[in-house]
């Protein structure tokens, strides 16, 4: 099967990234032939893409919507899997070629203005489908310019709702959750059109057990943005009162102002700001860590570090926001906590420090859980036979036609 992959980007990012590349290059391994109709390249493992990747089509600075046109029509694919491409002439080029086409929806950037379904201001989560409250009272139209110059710029929601309309033509949407599932339908997408394939996260070492000792560590492993809490981490921590080590891994543009704030809350020998470490590093924190947080008040989609970590039989505290639902199952591998309940975020830590069987328990729970239902052969299998389904219904219907 001929399968072409197209992506806003070439070469290793971010989680949008590492999943396209991982995907392509097992369903090479078993057969398919893959290629990429990508944007601009990102400068890091480019050689290893151009592997998985020999067939290469760059959108460059030509019409976009042609250089799409003559990507299927030299590659010729059996299926086109759409994992980021905000270009709306590319998906309208890709709309109405006729062929196969597979969504992968990574976030909310189809359907939300804002791309997070989070008022910046309020931090209150979004429950409504795309319609004129975004203009107003939401005020979504206007939204960061991350490219430069003035620091905000105008969205436009006919184009938004152009955009929801021609991925509405996909055959199939691919989604990491039963909420983002649910996100899909709120916006008018057909159920028997969403399919969920939550992404298997790396493996971890079969070897690693934490300790559980007395050192009592708290990690917390992702980036430092507003709407990934660690502010609100940070206030719950001040009401932990079992001695603790808290290790804050990552960095971000709420990092100077985390770091701020834990000073002002007294935590400043007990919180650390390490700023990003290697994967091998990380392994030496989980070898004593007690517990592991997130803390994002945004809906996430997935947070796929919840995953990781449970390949580590470590037990996670969470604020109850998006997807984290889907796998962290309250009071089984670890805490749900009600959003932003610092109270109760700060009791759910002191109670998993206190008791470590308890501890040791959730997270031998959470590695049974992500070994029995995130295997990583069984979700590229269920992504292989979507794509022969897709293809094979498209083409009887070529032919009844």
């Amino acid at each position: 099967m001929k399968l072409l992959y197209v992506h806003e980007r070439f070469g290793a990012l971010a989680g949008a990234e590492a999943n396209a590349h991982i995907t392509a290059t097992e369903l090479g391994r078993r057969g398919h032939q893959v290629g990429i109709l990508h944007g601009p390249s990102t400068g890091k493992n480019e050689e290893g893409w151009r592997s998985t990747f020999p067939n290469a089509y760059p959108l460059g600075s030509r019409d976009t919507a042609d250089a799409a046109r003559d990507a299927l029509k030299r590659f010729d694919p059996d299926a086109v899997y759409v994992h980021k491409m905000a270009d709306l002439n590319v998906i309208q080029a890709l709309a109405e070629s006729g062929r196969p086409l597979v969504r992968m929806v990574h976030d909310h950037d189809i359907y939300c203005m804002r791309s997070y379904k989070y008022n910046y201001f309020t931090r209150e989560i979004c429950t409504r489908a795309a319609s004129p409250y975004c203009i107003f009272p939401c005020l979504a139209s206007v939204v960061r310019n991350p490219g430069g110059g003035f620091p905000l710029k105008w969205a436009s929601y006919s184009e938004k709702k152009r955009e929801i309309e021609l991925n509405r033509r996909f055959d199939v949407m691919v989604v990491v959750t039963t909420y983002m599932r649910d996100e899909l339908l709120r916006n008018g997408f057909e159920e028997n059109r969403i399919e969920i394939h939550a992404p298997v996260p790396r493996m971890g070492d079969p070897g690693l057990r934490s300790n559980f000792g007395d050192r009592n560590l708290i990690v917390y492993a992702g980036q430092i943005i507003r709407g990934k809490g660690v502010d609100v981490l940070l206030e719950a921590l001040a009401e932990v009162r079992e001695p603790f080590e808290c290790i804050i891994l990552g960095d971000g543009n709420h990092k100077a102002e985390c770091e701020t704030l834990s000073n002002r809350l007294g935590l400043k020998d007990k919180v650390t700001f390490k700023g990003f470490v290697p994967q091998e590093e990380l392994k030496r924190y989980y070898r004593e860590c007690s517990v592991v947080v997130i803390s994002s008040v945004w809906p996430e989609p997935i947070a796929t570090i919840g995953l990781e970590v449970m390949r580590y039989a470590l037990p996670v505290v969470a604020f109850d926001a998006g997807g984290i639902k889907d796998w962290l199952l309250d009071g089984k591998n670890g805490i749900l906590v009600p959003w932003m309940d610092r109270g109760a975020f700060a009791g759910a830590i002191t109670r998993l420090l206190r008791d470590k069987a308890l501890a040791r328990r959730m997270g031998e729970e959470g590695l049974t859980l992500v070994s029995d239902r995130y295997d990583f052969e069984g979700y590229i299998g269920d992504l292989e036979s979507m794509f022969q389904r897709v293809a094979s219904r498209r083409a009887k219907t070529r032919r009844e036609g």
